[in-house]
């Protein structure tokens, strides 16, 4: 019988783990998020100048994707801190991902729920930093040839969003995803 996984009960355990166990959830983040901050910079380089929306949309896809990557893997490293065990950064991509399918096929609304309170918190992070030093038409649009430190200041306020961010959804990823595989049977 699969227990039912309830959107705010498991982010309210999700903060809980991530108060109990901050140092390694937040060392698994940091590590994702400087290995991500490479590809994420570099996404915009061949595009810097370029005033074409396609553009800022290719760049947005493929920093979606990194990003991903970057939380399916941190995904997987927590994946044992519900019981106290250590982190695991071998396999963690492999891991998070089965993880993350499993949370997504049967608590839906709580992953929704974590990406929604995990997005608010960095929208809180990286918007205000981000329209300050480059402009509102520029954070929304394409970058059109932004001045370096305008850039660095965005993308600081990325990296620190990112990384104050990963684990909570980790962690909720983690809970609803080891509910559906603890609960299944053999066979099933």
């Amino acid at each position: 019988m699969t227990t039912a996984v309830r959107p705010l009960p498991t982010a309210r355990a999700a903060l809980a783990l991530l108060t109990r166990h901050w140092r390694r959830a937040y060392l698994a983040a940091v590590v994702a998020t400087l290995v991500n901050t490479v590809p994420d910079v570099l996404r915009h380089l061949p595009v810097w100048d370029d005033p074409r929306v396609w553009t800022a949309v290719v760049v947005d896809v493929i920093g979606f994707l990194t990003a991903l990557l970057a939380q399916l893997w941190v995904t997987g490293a927590v994946a044992d801190l519900p019981e106290g065990g250590p982190l695991r950064p071998r396999g963690a991509l492999g891991r998070g991902t089965r993880l993350a399918l499993a949370a997504v096929r049967t608590a839906p609304g709580t992953v929704a729920t974590g990406v929604v309170l995990g997005g608010a918190v960095s929208a809180l992070l990286t918007v205000p930093a981000s329209v300050a030093a480059l402009g509102a038409d520029q954070v929304l649009g394409p970058l059109d040839d932004p001045a370096a430190s305008a850039f660095a200041v965005a993308a600081v306020s990325d990296v620190v969003a990112s990384a104050v961010t990963l684990p909570f959804l980790a962690l909720v990823l983690v809970l609803a995803g080891r509910r559906r595989l603890t609960s299944r049977g053999p066979g099933q």
